[in-house]
């Protein structure tokens, strides 16, 4: 008979905690030795330096921040629907692909590609990614690389955006929730920064004190008088989430857009913290195969293979783009110190990737049938041969039919409400706990949109500048309403007329395109500071985002998005099948141009072309 001992060693191996200890292990390392590396060879971050926060303040948009105050802000800015979505959507493969990628990616790649974007900007008087490729490269660079920004973000924005409205869809607990907090924020703005200056421990204290009573009272509002007051449909949420955008990229950034990310940062952080916990607790059984049937296609889910579309459906939880806009946009205008760029540079994104891999874990431990029976159509489930295991009780226990609820953030929601039930002394909670995980994942996202679109128009403005000179200063409220109306029109109409199968692989393509982008400007900005030695930091992840994204989109714009244009069932359809491969096009040139005049730039500095101009830019 085998001892107790050994009958553990399986049971542990087939569980989540193997994956759980690599994972917190590997970030440690990294932020440890990896960033610190980075933070002195690299980019030679210097606190004797004053910051564009205090050089430029106008209280407005440059305005030095508490550090973690600043951290909260950049980490509820950066993490969105990527990390939640996108590696439950990638578990269609299986978990090796998506685990090693999401590791791996994180600490070699997205983290790297946050923090030397956040430095390059903090020594450029916080200037967006485009104009630090304008003054790096050339002024054509800067063009392709603005209009690239400019057509990527709206499409991120929508992808992101529409996992909000999906999830808030006809839902009055997670909408109560998600309402009260901006009055929330707005109130801690106005105690922090005006009514008692500096007051950050006893905001915080009445700031999640609010959040947690918004949280438990939003349970009582369905069934209740104010439960209509609270229910919409796609098009009402698509308003309303676009009138939020409008506001916050236009007021103060200490009055709504900071208080009230860093108030959401602690649920955020809160509740990954404590799905962690629970997976230590009741360590469940990852169920999912290492690789599944469909690594070479034909999935319900994701139909292409899983190189290169398992890297791309990832997206945010191991390298963003995205993240590049809010490192070049919000946060450097408000970095105190040069030494804080680590902490939230590097560290905010490996608390991304932490949160990518415990949704990971989530769906992982469903079983192989209910997962698919979740994310995919009944049509398509019913092709698969499958047979479901648990779904008709899970559906019992959160009090809905949870089947055929694609889009990733209801099995996500499921699987998550299945650790926290089983933690000993919360059984019987399954209906609360996945309520829960509904309005904590439209939180996470939400925070996205204010920072992503007040990203937009800071450079859209840009944009505009350039033909009519007013518009590029980001203090002229004229030129931000028009701006900001502009951006929130653009995202809002691919949220109105899109889905969750035509607008997520457009914004994993466009979102991995942007970090190539970034990589290569990132890269250049290091060459010519006099660190050739250094480069390999940012050229190696450069090298792999670069080959699989490019692949994915031409993949994308010849098997899917030409077929649907060409073989739509209505002539909308077949008008968004043009759209989505003229835009995808687009961006894949402006990519290339951009990392072609990246690479020109560098062969001439290296030959001795520009040395005499590289003594002109200030060492990153």
């Amino acid at each position: 008979m085998d001892s107790p001992a050994l009958t553990l060693v399986p049971r542990f191996l087939h569980s989540a905690l193997p994956i759980l200890i690599v994972t917190i292990c590997a970030m440690v390392i990294g932020y440890r030795y990896y960033s610190a590396f980075l933070a002195a060879k690299v980019m030679a971050l210097d606190d004797a330096r004053v910051t564009p926060a205090h050089r430029l303040f106008d209280g407005q948009n440059y305005h030095p921040m508490n550090r973690w105050v600043l951290f909260g802000h950049h980490f509820a800015a950066i993490a969105g629907a990527g990390p939640l979505i996108g590696p439950v959507l990638a578990a269609q493969f299986g978990w090796a692909p998506g685990l090693l990628w999401l590791v791996v990616g994180v600490v070699l790649g997205g983290a790297v590609h946050d923090f030397v974007i956040l430095a390059a900007s903090v020594r450029r008087d916080g200037r967006s990614l485009a104009e630090i490729a304008r003054g790096e490269i050339n002024p054509f660079a800067g063009f392709t690389a603005m209009l690239a920004i400019l057509f990527i973000v709206v499409i991120a924005l929508a992808g992101l955006g529409l996992a909000v409205v999906n999830a808030l869809q006809h839902s009055s607990w997670g909408t109560f929730t998600i309402a009260v907090t901006i009055p929330l924020a707005l109130f801690m703005g106005f105690y922090m920064y005006r009514w008692r200056p500096g007051a950050f421990t006893s905001g915080t204290i009445i700031g999640v004190a609010g959040l947690i009573l918004a949280v438990v009272a939003g349970k009582y509002v369905p069934g209740s008088m104010f439960e209509a007051w609270f229910t919409f449909s796609k098009g009402q949420l698509t308003l309303l989430l676009a009138g939020y955008g409008f506001l916050a990229s236009i007021l103060p950034v200490w009055m709504l857009l900071c208080p009230r990310d860093y108030l959401s940062s602690y649920m955020k952080i809160g509740t990954i913290a404590a799905l962690a916990v629970g997976v230590f607790l009741v360590a469940p059984r990852i169920q999912m195969p290492a690789f599944t049937q469909f690594v070479a296609g034909g999935g319900p889910i994701i139909p292409g293979k899983v190189f290169p579309f398992c890297f791309i459906t990832i997206a945010c939880g191991a390298i963003s783009g995205f993240h590049s806009l809010v490192s070049s946009g919000t946060t450097p205008k408000m970095l105190d110190r040069e030494s804080d760029a680590r902490m939230i540079g590097y560290g905010a994104m490996l608390c991304e990737g932490f949160v990518g891999v415990m949704a990971f874990i989530a769906v992982l431990s469903l079983a192989p049938a209910d997962y698919f029976a979740i994310n995919a159509t009944p049509e398509k489930f019913a092709t698969l041969g499958m047979r479901v295991e648990q779904l008709p009780e899970l559906s019992r226990e959160v009090g809905e039919n949870v089947a055929g609820r694609t889009g990733g953030a209801v099995s996500l929601a499921v699987g998550m409400a299945h650790i926290f039930s089983n933690i000993p002394g919360l059984r019987g909670l399954m209906a609360y706990w996945y309520h829960f995980a509904i309005m904590f994942e439209a939180l996470f996202i939400l925070t996205t949109i204010d920072a992503g679109t007040r990203v937009a128009r800071f450079l859209l403005q840009e944009f505009l500048g350039k033909f009519y000179r007013p518009m590029e200063r980001t203090d002229w409220m004229p030129g931000s309403v028009v701006a900001s109306l502009l951006v929130v029109g653009a995202w809002g109409y691919f949220i109105h007329t899109g889905s969750i199968g035509t607008i997520w692989p457009m914004f994993g393509i466009a979102n991995q395109l942007l970090a190539a982008m970034a990589l290569s400007i990132g890269t250049t900005v290091i060459i010519k500071s006099g660190r050739v030695r250094y480069a390999w930091v940012t050229l190696v992840p450069l090298g792999f985002v670069a080959t699989t994204t490019l692949t994915a989109g031409w993949l994308s714009i010849t098997d899917s998005f030409l077929p649907m244009a060409r073989q739509g069932e209505s002539a909308a359809l077949r008008f968004q099948g043009y759209l989505d491969a003229g835009l995808t096009s687009v961006m894949m040139a402006c990519i290339l141009m951009t990392i072609g005049n990246c690479v020109y730039a560098w062969f001439g500095f290296l030959g001795g072309r520009e040395a005499a101009t590289a003594a002109a830019h200030p060492p990153a």
